[in-house]
């Protein structure tokens, strides 16, 4: 179903808060990733241009307690956003009562608050994760619309976005939430065909139901990374030190004959005696692995394989590494993959799936290069099972 966006609400003069995603990562008190600022940035900027009077929610890291607040503000998050934006961006160190409502009064048109960490209301009571009905109706009192452009929080219903849209008569989605139902949501319901899943990262456990619902949907579904060996180990290869789940070789072997052909795993592995950075880099055979290494990698004619089926796409969605991309030395498999990938764009639709995928084509300096990079970790898992996301689905249908 179609979502309205703020291109289909009038917000001159209109008083609107907006759920970003602004958790980024903080060290001593300084940001190290301003990723997710940047993203929000065209959202924000169409508001203030058209005459929109701009509240920001967003939450920052994990608060339990009173001592957690003194790092989780988002003070110098309103300080960068206002360098990005060249305007003052007024920081309320509140999440509700009289600074907050004077700080909104206070706004003219195009001019922008933000407010204090929505999880500062989870230290008495989890009012925010709980989706508490007073908090999200006060909130949804400060405004006449409510646009959701959060992605990374949109699995979970909490008071900064469907306690919100309860309460308050419009509920649009920002840009960058459209681009996700756009490439995540419409491919998984409609891909241009040949459409390639690859799923790499360590655990099967953590993405059963991803591999189970892209076996429904895509023509063919690369099984790597770390969580290839427990494979492997199903199709009675000895894989010596690699990380396996023991318990999920039974799942592996279901998943495999569940899959008729679809799934396409490697033949050979790059190991290591040891997981360290140094490590000397050995290529082996997937059948010959020794007993004292461990897979770091995809071998190069892995690597082949894969780009034959990759070359025939249309589509291909990337959720997680090929192998430990933080080592250099371990690095060749992801960072050949997107390079491949980068190659392909003009011709194939390309979609990574957020999480540790996302951060590796970041680190490789190929962002730019990309279809579409899902700003969601567990949001994008969940979004690529095919489930309904609160924070989506709280959104007014067009």
């Amino acid at each position: 179903m179609a979502k309205k966006t703020i291109l289909d609400v009038q917000l001159k003069s209109k008083k609107i808060i907006m759920r970003v995603d602004f958790n980024v990562p903080m060290q001593n008190g300084e940001i190290s990733d301003e990723n997710r600022i940047v993203a929000a940035l065209d959202s924000i900027r169409y508001i203030l241009n058209q005459g929109g009077k701009l509240i920001l929610l967003s939450h920052l890291g994990r608060v339990k307690t009173e001592e957690d607040k003194k790092n989780n503000s988002l003070a110098p998050v309103a300080k960068r956003l206002s360098q990005h934006l060249n305007l003052e961006v007024q920081f309320v160190p509140f999440t509700r009562g009289k600074e907050v409502e004077e700080g909104i009064e206070s706004l003219k048109e195009g001019q922008v608050v933000m407010l204090e960490n929505t999880r500062f209301e989870d230290v008495d009571g989890k009012k925010e994760s709980n989706n508490d009905a007073a908090l999200g109706k006060y909130w949804a009192s400060l405004a006449d619309i409510f646009v959701n452009d959060a992605f990374g929080t949109a699995h979970r219903a909490h008071a900064s976005n469907v306690g919100i849209s309860t309460y308050i008569e419009t509920s649009v989605a920002g840009f960058l939430l459209e681009r996700e139902i756009k490439f995540i949501g419409e491919t998984i319901a409609n891909p241009e065909r040949p459409l390639v899943a690859v799923l790499g990262g360590a655990k099967v456990s953590d993405k059963i139901n991803v591999i189970k619902k892209l076996l429904e949907v895509a023509d063919y579904v690369i099984i790597t990374g770390a969580m290839a060996y427990t494979f492997y180990l199903a199709q009675g290869f000895d894989v010596g030190l690699s990380k396996v789940e023991k318990d999920k070789v039974d799942l592996a072997l279901e998943l495999l004959e569940l899959a008729q052909g679809k799934i396409v795993l490697g033949t050979d592995v790059v190991t290591a005696k040891d997981f360290d950075p140094e490590s000397e880099r050995n290529v082996r055979s997937k059948s010959a692995i020794p007993s004292d290494e461990m897979g770091m990698d995809v071998g190069p004619e892995t690597l082949k394989t894969y780009f034959k089926y990759i070359e025939q796409a249309k589509t291909v969605i990337w959720n997680g590494p090929l192998g430990v991309f933080e080592f250099p030395r371990f690095a060749e498999g992801t960072k050949g993959f997107a390079k491949k990938l980068v190659d392909l764009k003009d011709s194939v639709t390309t979609i990574i799936g957020g999480g540790d995928s996302a951060a590796a084509v970041i680190q490789f300096g190929y962002e730019k290069d990309f279809t579409h990079i899902s700003t969601g970790g567990g949001a994008s898992l969940e979004y690529l099972e095919g489930k309904v996301l609160p924070g989506i689905a709280c959104v007014d249908d067009k």
